[in-house]
């Protein structure tokens, strides 16, 4: 695993350290929105031709900043992705490596009607407690045998885990030891951190062929490395469900023109 994911662990250890010395630990109430809208999300969108895009708040990543999100950006920003037609909105909450908060997560909840998912680095169950979302960010490669347990106890307190995966090594383990239902196959390489969207290519098969012989369904979604509407015809060809995309449209400096453009990727005919 790259240096830089050290540093992020070793980063929220030390947020996770905080919460357990605080007096008042706060338990979440409230509804959420779960898998069942996600799915008739997906359905909806498919039907009517379009790509189901999760469009994400990110103000950066390890290796770049992209821009400052403030909480009320972040509501912003979320509403024209709602308005272009996202089909859900992804908030990093991870706050020194990503520039993410949880105000900002709060902002875009109460701001649009959409599910929302958490993304951080999700590693310890005091972090449930630290604020409400429909969806949770669950990374296989760092929880190993915790998987399922913090699966569980994602779905006791009410959230849905996006259980994420790197590697065919890592989706088997997935597929054989836990019940998630929403697998994200992110195309970055957790020890280079290079991205390479064919990962999804080479995975969904394995995905598929398990549920053939089991008979389960899971949601694939496509993560990183979507940048233009042929990219994401790409995913779609490959059987992604939903593609999962931060960096371009943030970017792209028009938030709902570039969250449309790749929502109407089909638009232009799969070939």
């Amino acid at each position: 695993m790259h240096s830089a994911i050290h540093e992020i662990i070793n980063s929220t250890e030390k947020r996770i350290k905080t919460l357990y010395e605080a007096e008042d630990h706060p338990t979440l109430n409230g509804s959420t929105q779960g898998i069942e809208k996600i799915i008739e999300a997906i359905h909806s969108k498919k039907n009517s031709g379009k790509v189901p895009i999760i469009a994400e708040v990110k103000p950066a990543s390890p290796s770049m900043k992209i821009m400052d999100i403030s909480p009320e950006e972040a509501r912003k920003i979320a509403m024209d992705m709602e308005d272009a037609g996202a089909i859900a909105i992804s908030v990093l909450t991870e706050p020194e490596f990503f520039e993410g908060s949880i105000d900002n997560l709060k902002a875009v909840r109460e701001a649009i009607s959409l599910p929302v998912l958490r993304k951080d680095f999700i590693i310890d169950k005091v972090q449930f407690d630290e604020v409400r979302s429909d969806l949770i960010l669950l990374i296989a490669g760092l929880l190993d045998e915790k998987l399922e347990e913090l699966i569980e106890y994602a779905r006791s307190k009410e959230f849905e885990p996006l259980v994420e995966i790197h590697n065919a090594e890592e989706l088997t383990y997935v597929l054989e030891n836990s019940s998630a239902k929403i697998v994200g196959i992110n195309n970055r390489d957790l020890t280079t951190l290079e991205v390479d969207i064919a990962t999804t290519e080479e995975l969904i098969p394995i995905i598929k062929k398990y549920d053939e012989r089991t008979g389960k369904k899971h949601l694939v979604i496509s993560e990183s490395g979507v940048h233009t509407p042929e990219d994401a015809r790409r995913m779609m060809r490959a059987g992604a469900d939903a593609i999962l995309i931060g960096t371009s449209i943030v970017k792209d400096g028009d938030v709902y023109r570039k969250t449309k453009e790749l929502v109407d990727a089909l638009d232009d005919n799969m070939e």
